[in-house]
């Protein structure tokens, strides 16, 4: 069998073929988009197998090219920056080491999930650009008032201080069309939002995983829908820790000679799964005795280590959450 390195770009890729000794016999780079690249590879003897490196648009790659070929590997492009370090790097190169790893079957590989999966994730991420592009408006809006001296009133998104808002005089024009530019975006935010939300909803609400994790004293319909699409298929994680490593929730370590230094988290894996579980923590420790009991341990009445506590609370819960997921179990204790 042939082993194919892929280097792929939007509008150029590069291959490099080994044969069944490891030796190359080809190596070229296609011009154009990647239809362009698949019917250049169906043209190659097969069986082969074909590795690439993680980028935008993984998955549609791996579902054409698995298509055509008997084995497709995504590697893992954090892990390839620890194995090729080197100072000589172009798309030939990367071509030509992605099949070496494949012929020599160490391509650290990532998960890659179901179209219908990648689309929820999506979806999520999309909610919570919504929801940063919100929060810079009413940012902005809260810096415009101050510009002028004017004091917010409490609840200032309510209807009347909306109504308020929109009747203040500015002292020249040009800083009222920012007020009304600002209050537009901010009126056009609502009705996306909601229908993002509404089909978010509409998912979580037949996902038994989602279900399962919301009876956990903290954690919301948007914690749990975004920790199980993320898990995905919890039996793929074979150690309960694990789950820590793949959401960048444990610290970075650097031990050598019997000195073991720990460092800020890795924040591998997705940013938003570590917002909302950090938030989830918080409500955790307030509404359940146990959960804030285990955060009051570690942080052992030091407010130095309030953030560490808060952290490993994240870490914690996010065990509890595999856990679950994989034994089907509810959460086995009662909310203080």
């Amino acid at each position: 069998m042939w082993h194919i390195g892929l280097d792929v770009h939007q509008m150029q890729s590069t291959i490099c073929i080994l044969d069944k000794n490891g030796k190359r016999i080809r190596r070229q780079t296609i011009r154009g988009r990647w239809d362009i690249l698949i019917a250049e590879l169906r043209k190659i003897k097969k069986p082969f197998a074909i590795c690439f490196e993680a980028s935008t648009g993984y998955g549609y790659l791996f579902e054409q090219l698995s298509k055509i070929a008997k084995r497709v590997l995504v590697a893992h492009p954090g892990q390839l920056r620890l194995i090729f370090r080197s100072k000589r790097k172009n798309d030939r190169v990367d071509a030509e080491k992605l099949a070496k790893l494949l012929y020599l079957d160490a391509v650290p590989t990532v998960y890659v999930p179901s179209v219908d999966i990648r689309s929820w994730r999506s979806t999520i991420e999309h909610r919570q650009q919504l929801i940063r592009e919100r929060t810079r408006t009413k940012n902005a809006i809260r810096a415009l008032l101050r510009t002028h001296g004017i004091a917010s009133p409490r609840r200032l998104w309510s209807k009347s201080n909306l109504k308020w808002l929109s009747a203040l005089t500015f002292p020249t024009s040009l800083y009222a069309l920012q007020r009304d530019m600002l209050l537009e975006r901010y009126h056009s935010l609502a009705p996306l939002i909601e229908r993002t939300e509404a089909a978010l909803e509409k998912i979580a609400n037949a996902h038994p995983g989602v279900n399962l994790l919301m009876t956990i004293p903290g954690v919301g319909i948007r914690t749990a829908e975004a920790v199980v699409a993320y898990i995905d298929k919890p039996e793929r994680f074979t150690k309960n820790k694990a789950i820590g490593r793949y959401f960048g929730v444990i610290p970075s370590q650097d031990a050598s000679a019997g000195a073991n230094r720990l460092g800020h988290i890795t924040r591998d894996g997705p940013s938003t799964v570590r917002k909302v579980i950090a938030e989830a923590a918080w409500q955790g420790i307030r509404r359940s005795s146990h959960i804030r009991a285990y955060f009051e341990r570690i942080q052992q009445k030091k407010k130095e280590r309030r953030k560490i506590a808060l952290v490993a609370t994240a870490h914690y819960l996010l065990r509890v959450m595999l856990a679950m997921l994989q034994t089907g179990e509810t959460w086995r204790y009662t909310a203080a």
